[in-house]
């Protein structure tokens, strides 16, 4: 099956450049234009992460869509998908990163290193005390492939971990919850909540007053979904009034985070510059040119996403 294909690697707010090489070299005789290359629009495959709204209306020899991440929320938005399929990319080395970054997260609360932060600042010398593991309730809010590992790891830790879901769920040492009449009574076992949801109308804005006056007093969020989860006005609020204690955010609604956004210094909050986990290129390569091939002689795609739900 020849390898000759037109793709467009498109971007608003990456350079994805060093795709095009790796691609190359792994379908010679592959055009690959890098937005906004005028070329890009002539593509029968685009290769993307946060692509510009309305591109693919300009596209007409388009034949699929392919995110370089998990996540294709921002690869759909504000686009006319007429029927075309959309693949993401599932790297088996991407739960690991999100493990890590979740439990340094659940750490950083737990172990009162942002009150130790803090009392840096203040040349202040104030040990916390220590609390158990087994008294610091967890609560993991989407139980997908990453949440699922994520529950899993926090429990062999010794956390106490509860798990919500839209739709039910079983995990070995996981209290399991789902659906909206179950929601409420998840966010109360939560002295920390990890949101790994993926964006959906249903999701969109989960994170606000709603979600944060159920959780316990003090409580703290760890926001590694997606940025259209928060309400950041409603975060403010609850940091303010001490309803909320702090929030760790890897993701944003618009990325990069500017310079003048209020989540910079605001207090209790740490941002991340959407960190917490990626695919490895080799993998990516690996996974759309596999996904060209099937293509090309009419298999069934791997990854393949149901735009209808999101994920």
């Amino acid at each position: 099956m020849s390898a000759k294909i037109r793709i467009a690697l498109l971007s608003e707010t990456a350079n994805l450049a060093y795709f095009a090489p790796l691609l190359q070299a792994a379908l010679p005789g592959a055009e690959v234009a890098v937005w906004p290359d005028p070329g890009c629009l002539q593509a029968e495959v685009a290769v993307c992460w946060n692509t510009t709204p309305g591109l693919y209306a300009q596209m007409p020899n388009l034949k699929l869509i392919h995110s370089i991440a998990a996540g294709v929320d921002n690869v759909v938005a504000g686009q006319d998908l007429r029927g075309l399929p959309v693949c993401r990319v599932v790297d088996p080395d991407l739960a690991q990163g999100m493990v890590e970054y979740v439990l340094w997260a659940v750490l950083y609360f737990h172990r009162n290193l942002d009150r130790a932060v803090a009392q840096q600042k203040e040349h202040l010398w104030k040990r916390p005390p220590l609390k158990r593991a087994a008294d610091f309730r967890v609560g993991v809010m989407g139980l997908g492939e990453l949440g699922n590992k994520v529950a899993t790891a926090l429990s062999g830790f010794g956390y106490p971990v509860s798990g919500w879901a839209r739709s039910p769920r079983e995990l070995a040492g996981i209290t399991t919850h789902a659906g909206s009449e179950s929601l409420t009574a998840f966010l109360g076992q939560s002295d920390v909540l990890v949101n790994l949801l993926p964006l959906t109308d249903a999701t969109r804005g989960i994170l606000g007053k709603p979600v944060f006056d159920a959780l316990p007093k003090g409580a703290a969020i760890v926001g590694c979904g997606r940025g259209e989860h928060l309400v950041e006005a409603d975060l403010a609020d609850a940091l303010a009034s001490g309803q909320l204690r702090g929030a760790v955010l890897d993701v944003f609604a618009q990325e990069p985070l500017p310079a003048g956004n209020p989540l910079w210094d605001m207090p209790g909050v740490v941002v991340t510059p959407h960190m917490a986990t990626m695919a490895a290129p080799a993998v990516i390569v690996q996974q759309v040119t596999e996904n060209i091939r099937r293509m090309q002689s009419s298999q069934p795609l791997r990854n393949a996403v149901d735009t209808a739900r999101g994920y």
